[in-house]
């Protein structure tokens, strides 16, 4: 991960929510200075992070956000469909701001936790179907695929 974080051997799925950094409509949440440094650290950053690591990365930065107030303002930002939630091996919640908008699925590397977002319509269609097989409505899925990245790979192949 190129911010430092672990994820414990690789993210498992909690929740997956696509989201913009724009706020959904209808919704009125309260910005502030921390809600905004918080949003600011996760564009920075490319891969999942606990909410433990992005109060370290905030606190070295100076920024005085509580760890409490983190927790509550990831919490806000993944209700409101803004960041990608997913436990990692060790039970720990990690948050990531995702670059695709939409229900989208992820490929995960269970060594270095690098995430690849992807749309998978015949899983959509699948779920759809299932779905209706069994008289389910207003269905929700997730879909994470585990496994090692070309990088990671290749360092295994070279051991």
């Amino acid at each position: 991960m190129s911010h430092g974080a672990t994820t414990g051997g690789g993210p498992a799925p909690v929740e997956a929510t696509a989201g913009t950094k724009e706020q959904p409509a209808g919704k009125e949440q309260r910005v502030t200075k921390q809600r905004l440094a918080v949003s600011a650290a996760l564009d920075e950053l490319d891969d999942f992070v606990s909410t433990q690591e992005l109060h370290r990365i905030l606190q070295e930065r100076g920024t005085s956000v509580s760890l409490a107030t983190s927790y509550r303002i990831l919490q806000s930002l993944a209700d409101e469909g803004l960041v990608d939630v997913l436990r990692n091996t060790d039970g720990e919640v990690v948050y990531r701001r995702c670059a695709v908008t939409g229900h989208h699925h992820h490929l995960l590397c269970r060594n270095c936790g690098k995430a690849v977002e992807v749309e998978a319509p015949a899983v959509e269609a699948w779920a759809a179907r299932i779905a209706a097989e069994h008289g389910f409505t207003t269905v929700e899925h997730t879909v994470e695929i585990f496994g090692l990245c070309p990088e990671c790979t290749a360092l295994q192949r070279n051991n």
